[in-house]
């Protein structure tokens, strides 16, 4: 374990360092406690969600592994949030989709309301967070041809478009009870396996159903409407309905948030490129930080290349106030809870290199023409004492330092994970 004193000294010689390149530590540090991380809930229970059914995935969605002590009920969920949450530094908010919600007998997705969701509002509320939603357009009967709002069966986008706009009705409430907008995600599965005979027919449903779903104007303090793109899934590999330039183009006629999710590109495809380009057109942005391995396999986050490049891009283009940073990814090979303090602190670890990042030096540079200089700087940068800066905040956030947050994971499977069943089957 670290001891205060030392991850004191090694503080102030970390400040001493960024200050001779021009980074003020103490700036950075308070414009990282601004940083909201929207934590998806569903990592800690498989996507299986509390609809009373078998939980079964479907339309493109798999998780794989059987470690023991998955979250099987709200009360369960909600436990395990609140440890992950005390180990993340800073103060987050929570991602819920709509099969998520306390429903205490068969309720159909179209018929959702926002009761079955107070159980969240108030823990929220008792927590001091705030919620984000999705409508959840997966693992349903109507689902079960790969097509929802694209559907070419009125009747069926009906229904979905009816589970949509109940969807921004609980997500308004839940941004009036907070008292900010609750970021509402609208992310469909529908494509083909193989090439199909018509791209633009279903796209024009698709269309048609969004506007229906978006007919009527909600308050934008209480909730945002955002749209997602995907490159392809699995049982869509040929053909993906909600493409990029669809929901790019979707976003910018209609004045939403566009969602870019970082698996679900080519895999040489990076949203952090991305970022500056499509702010220039659409008002906000919403992220799902994930890692994708050889496909959209939504491994944990690390501290990687590209999640670097992310934080980076949203600090140099002074875009914090623009971007929401939601995280998206879900593994039963791990402990869960643990999954979701490695990933979410490595988020907030790569912003705040991101915020100790001498920018307005090496935009200078850049544009006084001096490239030799932007590169010797920012590789320099590499090695620069991140750690005692990340463990500092950690401390004065009252967060657990270093791997400290392990060992309070291990106690938790031994006292309360492990005591549950394992019932579920993964795919």
């Amino acid at each position: 374990m670290e001891k205060p004193g030392n991850i004191e000294r090694a503080y102030e010689l970390a400040c001493e360092q960024y200050e001779s390149v021009g980074v003020d530590v103490e700036h950075a540090i308070d414009r990282m406690r601004t940083v909201e991380i929207s934590v998806h809930c569903w990592q800690g229970d498989d996507v299986s969600g509390f609809e009373g059914d078998d939980g079964a995935l479907g339309n493109g969605l798999a998780v794989t592994g059987n470690y023991p002590g998955r979250a099987r009920t709200p009360g369960e969920l909600r436990s395990d949030l609140e440890l992950a949450y005390s180990l993340i530094p800073g103060k987050h908010r929570l991602n819920l989709h709509a099969l998520y919600g306390e429903f205490n007998g068969p309720v159909d997705r179209d018929a959702i309301e926002v009761e079955h969701f107070q159980g969240w509002i108030d823990w929220a509320r008792q927590q001091g967070i705030s919620l984000d939603f999705n409508p959840s357009y997966f693992s349903h009967p109507k689902a079960s041809d790969g097509f929802t709002l694209a559907h070419a069966d009125p009747g069926i986008r009906r229904f979905w478009i009816d589970h949509g706009i109940a969807c921004r009705k609980i997500a308004a409430a839940m941004g009036q009870a907070q008292g900010n907008p609750c970021i509402n995600n609208f992310w469909v599965p529908d494509g083909f396996k193989d090439t199909p005979a018509s791209r633009k027919a279903p796209r024009e449903r698709l269309a048609a159903s969004l506007d229906a779903i978006f007919a009527e104007d909600l308050p934008r303090d209480q909730t945002l409407d955002a749209v997602e793109c995907k490159l392809f899934g699995i049982g869509s590999e040929s053909y993906v309905v909600g493409s990029h330039e669809f929901y790019m183009g979707y976003a910018i006629s209609r004045n939403k948030v566009l969602c870019l999710d970082a698996g679900h590109f080519h895999p040489t495809e990076v949203i952090s490129d991305k970022i500056s380009s499509v702010l220039m057109y659409v008002p906000e942005l919403l992220l799902h930080v994930s890692r994708g391995v050889r496909w959209d396999s939504d491994h944990v986050v690390t501290f990687g290349d590209e999640l670097q490049a992310i934080m980076q891009e949203i600090v140099r283009g002074d875009y914090l106030q623009r971007v929401h940073i939601g995280l998206d990814f879900f593994d039963a090979s791990i402990n869960r809870v643990a999954a979701w303090a490695i990933g979410t602190r490595n988020a907030l670890k790569a912003m705040l290199a991101a915020l100790l990042e001498p920018t307005e030096k090496l935009q200078q540079l850049e544009d006084s023409g001096d490239l030799t200089a932007r590169l010797a700087i920012m590789e320099e940068q590499k090695t620069m004492p991140l750690g005692a800066v990340w463990n500092h905040y950690c401390q004065t956030v009252g967060a657990p330092v270093g791997a400290e947050w392990l060992e309070k994971v291990r106690q938790y499977e031994s006292n309360v994970l492990s005591l549950r069943s394992n019932s579920s089957e993964f795919v």
